[in-house]
C-alpha cells in the first residue's frame, strides 16, 4: 500500500471513527430525554383529572406537554355517529369504539374502549349506549393521523385503521370537535362493552445499546486507522 493510498484509509477510518462518537453521544442524550419523557408521563396518567381542553388552549396543545394527561368531562354521546377504529390488544383483534361526546362548547372524541369484532353491531350492545348527561374521564391522547402501517383510513367506505380526529370528524359531521381524543378509563360499562382502560403507555428505551454500539464502532475504527497508519511502506 502506498503512503497516499494509506493516509487515505487512515483519514476514513478517522471519519468513521468521529462520526460514531457523535452518534453514540447523541444516543445518550436521547436517553436522558427519553427518562424525562417517562417521568412526565408517570406523573400525568397518576395525577388529579383536569378539564378537557377547550377550544382557547386547542393550538398549544402537543405530545410532550399534554400527552396521556389525566382529564375530564361532562356531556351527552352521540351513539348514532360511534366510529369504530381497527384495533389488537390483550383482548383479541376488534374496534376501538370511538364516541362524540357533546360537551358544552365543543365536541370532544372519546375513545369509549374495545369490542370484538361480534360486537361491532351497536345493536348488539345497547346497554353500553349510555343515554343522558356522563361524565367521564381518561387519557388525553393526541390524533393519529394517515392510518395505519401499509392501510391508508378511508372515510369514503367507513373503514379506520388509525384514530384521525380531523378525518373522523370530518366525515360524521362533528363540526366544532377537539383536535385530539380521550382513551376511558376502566369504569365498567352497562353490559360489559366497550371495555375501558386498555391503554398501553410504554416507551422503548433502547438507547443505551444503540450508544454502546455507536462507541464499539468507533472504538473499532480507530483500531483499524492505528494498524493502518503503523503499516511500513
Amino acid at each position: 500500500m502506498t503512503r497516499r493510498r494509506r493516509a487515505a484509509a487512515v483519514l476514513a477510518a478517522l471519519i468513521v471513527a468521529i462520526t460514531t462518537a457523535a452518534l453514540g453521544i447523541w444516543q445518550l442524550e436521547r436517553r436522558v430525554w427519553k427518562h424525562e419523557l417517562i417521568a412526565a408521563v408517570e406523573t400525568r396518567t397518576h395525577a388529579e383529572p383536569v378539564a378537557a381542553p377547550g377550544p382557547d388552549r386547542w393550538a398549544a396543545i402537543n405530545a410532550k406537554a399534554d400527552a396521556y394527561r389525566r382529564v375530564g368531562a361532562t356531556g351527552r354521546f352521540r351513539h348514532d355517529r360511534e366510529t369504530l377504529v381497527q384495533a389488537v390488544t390483550e383482548r383479541g383483534a376488534g374496534y376501538w369504539v370511538l364516541t362524540p361526546l357533546e360537551t358544552p362548547g365543543f365536541t370532544l372524541l372519546v375513545n369509549r374502549g374495545f369490542v370484538p369484532k361480534d360486537k361491532s353491531d351497536s345493536r348488539t350492545r345497547v346497554e353500553g349506549n349510555i343515554a343522558g348527561t356522563v361524565k367521564i374521564t381518561g387519557l388525553l391522547r393526541i390524533t393519529e393521523p394517515g392510518g395505519a402501517f401499509l392501510r391508508s383510513n378511508d372515510p369514503t367506505a367507513n373503514r379506520w385503521y388509525s384514530r384521525d380526529v380531523a378525518a373522523i370528524a370530518k366525515a360524521k359531521g362533528l363540526g366544532r370537535a377537539a383536535p385530539y381524543f380521550v382513551d376511558a378509563d376502566a369504569a365498567p360499562n352497562p353490559g360489559g362493552y366497550p371495555v375501558g382502560g386498555l391503554t398501553i403507555v410504554r416507551f422503548n428505551d433502547n438507547h443505551m445499546v444503540y450508544a454502546l454500539t455507536w462507541f464499539a464502532l468507533c472504538a473499532l475504527s480507530l483500531f483499524f486507522a492505528r494498524r493502518l497508519w503503523r503499516i511500513r511502506d
